[in-house]
């Protein structure tokens, strides 16, 4: 069985995405900051990729936090991740 965890801790976040070759990311909108992507592979078009500074700026000013699962059921590592809000 899979399970997910949720963390704001900057260092996971930043160690499980890149275990995955993910970079930070942002889709940018109209107004401040951005809707907060992890970039994996091949660079997505409506990617803006940004560094981790501004990421985590983001982060907090949104108050989210980082949804995430290690392994799949299967046991595969897995890339599923979003980002929700904060208790």
């Amino acid at each position: 069985m899979s399970s997910s965890e949720t963390t704001t801790d900057y260092k996971k976040i930043r160690k499980w995405a890149e275990e995955r070759d993910g970079r930070p990311a942002a889709i940018r909108t109209r107004g401040k900051g951005g809707v907060l992507r992890i970039d994996f592979g091949e660079k997505e078009e409506e990617f803006d990729e940004i560094d981790w500074d501004e990421f985590f700026k983001i982060f907090d000013e949104n108050k989210l936090a980082f949804l995430y699962q290690d392994k799949t059921k299967d046991g595969k590592t897995s890339r599923f991740n979003k980002f929700v809000e904060r208790d």
